[in-house]
């Protein structure tokens, strides 16, 4: 039945919210049905006729994810769903043919990953903002969504209110993360700086370490301490071996908990 609703069908759902649960199916409850509209919609956010709607792509290889999101954005005045996509590649090329505002993108799909996708269209369009969306709490894919230019990291299960903050905040150019998200990530940090690492970083690994805090690639770092690329590279991937580190945005946040900058 959830995949025959319509949008127009949506549209005559009271609460968007509600909406949203009835076609996400993990949300869904028994006995939920639509119930008429008044005059005007509730629950809507205004927009000025000068900026306009915030324009959004959704790419999920579930078609009954895209319906839900879309049932519920199309209800609220300040989203405009511009398309649609059902893998990684085709997210690419849409990004490419409809320049929207921000993109909710699955991490898991076919053909090409959400992950890959990501970084892809922000090489190509870094003004487009990312809202990376997943079943599943791994700390390994937040920091790499967040390293390859993703705005913020949702749970498929969060409520649709949070799902539109989201992306009115990467639009704005603010992070924002599922709370599930950002309890993992500060007990990690905790617990990494209570933690001694195993073997002791050498001056160099220090200096390197505190150039990771700044952003700065290997090229960057090996300029800046007059060796080659190949050597801080090594000394990157030896940071990331004596601190039990997965990636170089781990790396950063190490150096910033522990004062390296």
């Amino acid at each position: 039945m959830l995949r025959s609703w319509s949008p127009t069908t949506l549209r005559d759902v009271l609460e968007p919210e509600r909406a949203f649960a009835l076609v996400h199916t993990s949300r869904a409850r028994p006995g939920d049905a639509p119930e008429p509209v008044e005059s005007e919609m509730q629950g809507t956010e205004t927009v000025t006729d000068e900026e306009g709607p915030i324009r959004v792509l959704l790419v999920d290889d579930h078609a009954v994810v895209r319906r839900g999101l879309r049932g519920f954005l199309e209800l609220l005045k300040d989203f405009d769903v511009v398309g649609e996509a059902e893998n990684g590649r085709e997210g690419v090329a849409s990004a490419d043919r409809l320049a929207p505002d921000v993109i909710l993108m699955d991490l898991l799909m076919p053909e090409m990953g959400g992950l890959e996708a990501i970084a892809a269209i922000k090489q190509a369009h870094p003004e487009i903002e990312i809202v990376a969306v997943t079943s599943f709490i791994e700390e390994e894919k937040v920091t790499s969504a967040l390293e390859a230019g993703a705005s913020g990291y949702l749970l498929k299960d969060a409520e649709a209110e949070e799902v539109a903050q989201a992306i009115r905040a990467a639009y704005n150019g603010e992070v924002h993360l599922d709370p599930a998200v950002s309890r993992l990530l500060a007990q990690r940090l905790r617990a990494r700086k209570n933690a001694a690492p195993i073997e002791p970083l050498t001056a160099r690994e220090k200096e390197v370490l505190s150039q990771l805090a700044k952003g700065a690639s290997n090229k960057d770092i090996a300029y800046e301490l007059g060796i080659t690329e190949r050597t801080a590279r090594t000394h990157v991937s030896n940071i990331l071996g004596k601190l039990a580190l997965a990636s170089r945005t781990q790396a950063a946040l190490y150096a910033v908990e522990h004062k390296f900058v």
